[in-house]
């Protein structure tokens, strides 16, 4: 077997347990294949889905998945105005369930993102009533100050490269804490806890997701 696997399996039992000490549900799925039929089913039949910073679930197949259930999709994308899209990012926020993934999280138990918008982060802390969370094991970090570490000096430079932002880390790559009106760290957000408990559902994949 793949040392990194076996590796991710251990870390991904250590991170499991200590997500559910603080009230987190946790799942640890050994691939992608695992990880897409467990989010499957925690996504009930004729629920509303929307999303924000979600690469790992695309990435696991999961919305193509859910075009073909019997669930309403708030999809932004395929918004053809401006308002349209900003409408669409506000009923995520009343959800029945919102996707998305994590820059970091430590393996104590705590996740770090971080947001241009806010609309990700808003909804992770209040209103859809379950968030389901899509991380590879690539983005666990020892501590949480690490994880702070990894959310600013690497997710954000490479989103901003993603979504070219005219920000300073879209040209140099590295984060430069600063005050541009295209700053992409605006909002950045610990999640430490989860009341109610088992609201935000953690599927930990043994494979290396999003950026």
């Amino acid at each position: 077997m793949d040392p990194k696997k076996v590796m991710y399996a251990k870390r991904g039992q250590v991170l499991m347990q200590n997500l559910k000490k603080r009230h987190f549900e946790a799942y640890y799925c050994d691939d992608r294949t695992a990880a897409l039929e467990k989010a499957l089913e925690l996504i009930p039949e004729g629920a509303s889905v929307g999303w924000g910073g979600a690469m790992s679930a695309q990435q696991i197949g999961l919305m193509d998945a859910l075009a073909e259930r019997n669930v309403k999709l708030l999809d932004r994308s395929k918004a053809e105005t401006p308002q349209e899209r900003d409408r669409l990012m506000k009923q995520c926020l009343t959800a029945d369930v919102f996707l998305t993934g994590a820059n970091a999280l430590s393996l104590d138990g705590q996740m770090v993102n971080i947001d241009g918008n806010g609309n990700r982060v808003a909804a992770i802390v209040y209103g859809p009533d379950s968030v389901i969370v899509v991380a590879g094991m690539n983005k666990v970090c020892d501590t949480l100050e690490q994880a702070v570490q990894r959310a600013r000096s690497v997710a954000a430079p490479a989103n901003s490269q993603r979504f070219s932002i005219a920000a300073p880390c879209n040209s140099t790559g590295s984060c430069h804490d600063c005050t541009s009106v295209d700053c992409i760290c605006n909002q950045i957000l610990i999640t430490r806890h989860c009341r109610p408990a088992g609201r935000i559902k953690f599927i930990l994949v043994g494979e290396e997701l999003g950026l």
